[in-house]
């Protein structure tokens, strides 16, 4: 079920940048999403649009059911957002910064759930801790208990990691499955491939204003992903042979590799290992391997 409908929403803006072409995109509830493009590609404009904080210049974004403009309370409610940027007072403490979002948003004050919200996040024992006392990751965790203190279904996170150190970047993606294994639905922007790649349920990609591409990740990798094939030679070999230079084949001493599509149900495999038993060349293993979604979206983005 889509707990997140956006129907054909654009956005140009006064001085003409068309900075989202017509867009349509559904989000499952309890699913983690991530949104990959470099920058500039339209990732925090999309997010302000659902978010109500940019106008639209057209479409419509309904959240839960609910349209996000006649019923912008409602939706605003349903709504936590971790922007990129840091803005909190650091010389306010972690607990009193946490209370006080959730009181932004008139509920009433609800310590044992304050409580279990630091221990999600990993930071009840640095809650009397001022902000400007703790660790970049920390600060990080800090917004996301801050996102997270009026109790909403939807988490956006924009660039949660960025500035963070590859240690406590996994420690926040353990976070974030947490979340979403608590009910809550994740929608994150990210330039790091691996943190869509280990995480996301789905993956959308966007370039240049324009949602290119929505996959489930595992088939995107299957459908788009390239395969590579590395036969190892029982000796080097100093120069391929006449037959197999028009195979797009790669040598690298006693390596020889093979780069090849995977949608196409035609390959050169078996016609490889024919020409190497005819040319009397001996190999001792091969093991193929799937490109990873760095090489996928690199190559999506560069079209």
């Amino acid at each position: 079920m889509a707990i997140i409908e956006i129907n054909n929403v654009t956005k140009t803006y006064h001085n003409g940048l068309l900075a989202l072409k017509p867009t349509s995109l559904s989000i499952e509830k309890n699913e983690i999403f991530a949104l990959l493009g470099p920058n500039g590609a339209g990732k925090t404009t999309l997010i302000g649009l659902v978010c109500g904080l940019i106008n639209l210049s057209s479409g419509t974004v309904s959240v839960d059911g609910h349209d996000h403009i006649r019923a912008a309370k409602y939706v605003r409610q349903q709504i936590g957002l971790v922007p990129q940027e840091l803005t909190t007072d650091m010389f306010e403490t972690v607990w009193n910064t946490v209370t006080l979002s959730r009181g932004l948003f008139g509920l009433s004050p609800n310590p044992d759930y304050i409580n279990t919200l630091l221990k999600t996040v990993s930071l009840h024992d640095k809650k009397s801790a001022q902000l400007r006392q703790l660790s970049g990751g920390m600060k990080r965790r800090v917004m996301i208990a801050k996102a997270l203190s009026h109790e909403p279904s939807i988490l956006f996170l924009d660039e949660p990691t960025a500035g963070v150190d590859v240690e406590l970047r996994k420690e926040m993606w353990d976070t974030v499955r947490q979340l979403r294994d608590s009910g809550v639905t994740v929608i994150l922007t990210t330039h790091y491939i691996e943190e869509a790649e280990d995480m996301a349920d789905r993956i959308g990609i966007i370039r240049q204003g324009e949602l290119i591409l929505v996959e489930e990740k595992s088939s995107l990798i299957k459908k788009l992903g390239k395969k590579t094939m590395d036969i190892e030679l029982s000796s080097p070999l100093q120069a391929l042979p006449d037959s197999l230079k028009n195979h797009a084949l790669q040598l690298n001493n006693q390596i020889l590799s093979y780069t090849y599509d995977s949608k196409k149900e035609h390959n050169r495999i078996s016609i490889i290992f024919d020409l190497l038993k005819q040319e009397g060349i001996y190999y001792l293993d091969f093991q193929t391997m799937q490109f990873r979604l760095e090489e996928i979206f690199v190559a999506l983005v560069n079209q």
